[in-house]
């Protein structure tokens, strides 16, 4: 019987309670920083730890920056007018690298999800509502991605715009239902935001 390593046994908890990584490779990740030299781990938590203290969210669209405003939100020949509302930070960056989008972003940070307690309020719906209030917005694009989630999340912001007097569309359903924006080629996501439709 195998004698039981504390360290060991600490170690493999803390990866698992690391969200999206598959039960399967827990002893894979456990492996590949045990086997590693102390400088690479040194290294590896030196730059997490930096990373952590460099990055906040934006103050106006929530995506990661290393000061008051992300990158999106500084360049003055943006679209201001318009603002494409994601669920996470990589579902920007692929709707960036896909290109053919030249307005502001929202970041809501997840989506509504009774059954794991995510509500309304755990959301950046409100500061959404605020924008549309005090920014001279004339569209919101809804690009969450095509899950019941996601639907649900866009279909509840839309009811809190409907006397907000402004164009909603969301991404054209050539979007695969059930996929996520992140796993997505940059050909589909732009013919999706061209052939955005109202919601």
């Amino acid at each position: 019987m195998l004698k039981a390593l504390p360290s060991l046994d600490r170690f493999v908890k803390k990866l698992q309670g690391v969200p999206y990584l598959a039960s399967k490779n827990i002893y894979r990740v456990a492996m590949h920083f045990l086997d590693a030299d102390e400088d690479y781990v040194k290294n590896f938590c030196n730059v997490l730890l930096e990373a952590k203290k460099s990055l906040s969210h934006c103050s106006r669209c929530f995506n990661w920056t290393e000061g008051d405003f992300c990158s999106v939100c500084i360049q003055p020949n943006r679209d201001q007018s318009i603002v494409c509302v994601v669920e996470t930070w990589h579902d920007l960056f692929a709707l960036e690298r896909a290109g053919g989008y030249s307005g502001l972003y929202h970041v809501l940070g997840g989506v509504l999800c009774p059954l794991e307690g995510i509500g309304p309020e755990d959301l950046r719906i409100k500061p959404l509502l605020k924008r549309v209030d005090e920014e001279q917005l004339e569209e919101i694009i809804f690009a969450t991605n095509p899950t019941p989630e996601g639907e649900a999340t866009a279909s509840f912001i839309l009811s809190k715009l409907k006397e907000k007097h402004i164009k909603v569309s969301k991404l054209a359903s050539g979007v695969p239902i059930g996929s996520s924006l992140e796993a997505m080629d940059r050909v589909t996501i732009y013919k999706a935001l061209l052939g955005r439709r109202p919601f």
